[in-house]
């Protein structure tokens, strides 16, 4: 912005020259200015961590321990995050194999749908990850050398971290500290072929035998597949030589009263009030600075606000905070850290504590004093991979936050089944994502009589689920203005309740049925849902080999809005419905056609040459 005429033309106390004046303030308190530059000349010199002789251990996994999402199910191996443990099932051949380790999603399709949260603001941009694996190794070492094995679509790596906590352990996690060994940012490799990803690490001063991969398919035009993941390491400590900077972290948030001074005060010679060193900055009016800082980052405001009182009351306001993702610091955050946001967060509407508070970090009591200070005005709540929640959590969501419309608790798979009675408190609910989760009959049951407002819904790999054509027809009865419906390899839903479904649900702009082994093309269910849902944007029929010509003929007539079609694995579909189709859906974007029998690459290569606007995807095995 360009600064008011009365404003003189003097240094002004600009926003950097205040996170210098800070980072200077907190390294006086933390370290010696001999310690500074020794660090420096440490640095200056390229000094590197000096490794003693010592023989190098190479180990393959030896188990997956926790992960955000997979393609595969819950009860096979089948395209799983489990295949990562041990050696090489598929390197060095590439293509598309069962026996690898894929994530669910992939591109941009999933963010673009109506089901798709907005983004959080405040996000650092630094922060690409949207999906991430743990693997425990048999033998703690000091990293020399981290290899993925990567057999389809490589590229979706955007960071390894090791973990100070021996996840084989007898003893409770104590002191669990993470370090970043790698980070980039998601990339588009140009071949599809498979590759071994063998970056660069940082060597680190403890061993470890817990690695965190996290991974950004974004740029990817099909899905990666992960085959193997090899740690290499030395038993013996390496003699790290750089002295380690001190870092202000998300829980250092405040400072006391008698260090907050005036603007301009620690540049005030000899304490006279003279007005050279801020250039009235504290003239401006406060939704301006206001609107400044709701660009800086959590940490920057963090910082910002240890600077002076002005600022600290800017950055301490609690509409600053309307909306918070503590999920990018997932590895630092603590139950200290949420006390000391609670005072800032009374007006919070949008928490994203995803991936948060495992091993430990939080605590039922951190978490529900959390809530119980700031659940009052909470429309949106985000925990997904969330492995501290337990049914008490969730008898405090019931209770604390009584205008929830937004619940994710995706892959949550440690919470028991009882612990989702409590959701039917939350009568307002208009988005739910229950993906991964151990929910039975009876509590979706009592949520869907109790959320009848219901606009998103996910059950996806939900296998506790005893029978899916009583939810169908209770969603039939009880959620007609449902927009989306995620019945992703669900087990049991047959034709008679996908009908009762489409007919009662007609809102629908999106049905993923993606590997629903019990729908049949024959009974007709697939033409009846085409004619029943005239908004349908989005459908996955994803491995069922029954959909036939005819379907695709009725989605061609009755679905002109049609903009992503997931076909993969039917042998019954031609090329011709398929240009009908895509002469009939002017919207399309996607189709997958991977594993169709009848759509050999000449056919694909004529449609896509004749449709470019459309991804069309065709898969490969080698």
């Amino acid at each position: 912005f360009s600064p008011p005429p009365f404003l003189p033309t003097a240094p002004m106390l600009t926003l950097l020259s205040m996170f210098y004046y800070i980072c200077l303030r907190r390294r006086s308190r933390s370290g010696t200015r001999g310690e500074a530059l020794t660090s420096r000349r440490a640095v200056e010199s390229g000094q590197r961590a000096v490794l003693p002789v010592s023989v190098e251990v190479e180990q393959y996994a030896k188990e997956v321990l926790d992960f955000s999402s997979h393609y595969g199910s819950e009860n096979s191996m089948s395209y799983t995050m489990w295949n990562l443990a041990g050696v090489p099932n598929v390197y060095p051949s590439s293509g598309d194999f069962t026996q690898t380790a894929v994530f669910r999603a992939y591109g941009t399709w999933w963010e673009q749908c109506a089901s798709a949260p907005p983004p959080f603001r405040r996000t650092p941009k630094g922060f690409h990850s949207q999906d991430y694996i743990e693997l425990g190794f048999e033998e703690p070492v000091y990293p020399t050398g981290v290899d993925v094995l990567e057999t389809y679509y490589p590229g979706a790596i955007v960071q390894i971290l090791a973990c100070s906590h021996n996840p084989f352990s007898q003893n409770p996690p104590t002191d669990v500290r993470w370090e970043v060994l790698w980070s980039g940012e998601p990339t588009k490799v140009l071949t599809p072929q498979a590759r071994q990803f063998s970056p660069t690490i940082k060597h680190i001063n403890f061993p470890t035998n817990l690695l965190r991969l996290e991974v950004n398919s974004s740029l990817l035009d099909y899905y990666t597949e992960l085959d193997a993941v090899i740690l290499r390491g030395v038993k013996e400590r390496p003699m790290l030589a750089l002295y380690k900077m001190p870092v202000i972290d998300i829980s250092d948030l405040s400072d006391s009263e008698e260090e907050l001074s005036d603007v301009g005060g620690p540049f005030r010679p000899g304490g006279v009030h003279q007005r050279t060193g801020n250039g009235y900055f504290d003239k401006l009016p406060y939704e301006l600075i206001q609107l400044i800082l709701s660009h800086l980052t959590l940490p920057d405001l963090s910082r910002l606000a240890q600077s002076c009182k002005l600022l600290h009351q800017h950055c301490c306001d609690p509409l600053q905070y309307t909306q918070l993702s503590l999920q990018p610091y997932w590895g630092r955050l603590s139950d200290a850290s949420l006390g000391h946001l609670q005072s800032r967060c009374t007006l919070l509407q949008r928490l994203n504590l995803s991936w948060t508070g495992n091993r430990g970090a939080l605590t039922l009591t951190g978490f529900s004093s959390f809530m119980k200070a700031c659940g009052l005005s909470l429309v949106c709540l985000e925990l997904s991979c969330c492995h501290f929640l337990n049914e008490a959590c969730l008898e405090v969501v019931s209770q604390t936050c009584p205008g929830l419309q937004e619940l994710n608790l995706s892959s949550c798979d440690r919470l028991n089944p009882q612990a989702f009675t409590h959701i039917s408190k939350l009568t307002r609910l208009r988005r739910l994502v229950l993906y991964r989760t151990k929910i039975e009959q009876t509590a979706i049951l009592s949520i869907l009589t109790f959320c009848i407002e219901l606009r998103h819904l996910n059950l996806g790999s939900c296998v506790r689920i005893e029978d899916y054509d009583v939810v169908a027809s209770m969603l039939a009865t009880r959620c007609r203005s449902l927009c989306s419906l995620d019945l992703w390899r669900c087990r049991n839903l047959t034709d008679r309740g996908l009908a009762e479904l489409v007919s009662g649900c007609r809102m629908l702009e999106e049905l993923d049925l993606g590997w629903c082994p019990t729908l049949q093309s024959s009974t007709g269910c697939f033409q009846h849902l085409a004619r029943s849902l005239p908004r349908l944007r989005k459908l996955f029929l994803t491995a069922n080999r029954t959909v036939c010509d005819s379907d695709i003929e009725e989605l061609a007539a009755g679905c002109p809005s049609l903009q992503h079609l997931d076909i993969l694995g039917t042998r019954l579909v031609s090329a011709a419905s398929l240009k009908k189709l895509l002469q009939s859906c002017p919207k399309l974007l996607l189709l997958d056609v991977s594993f169709c029998s009848q759509i050999d690459m000449r056919v694909f290569q004529e449609l896509s040459g004749s449709f470019p606007n459309v991804a069309i995807k065709k898969s490969f095995t080698q």
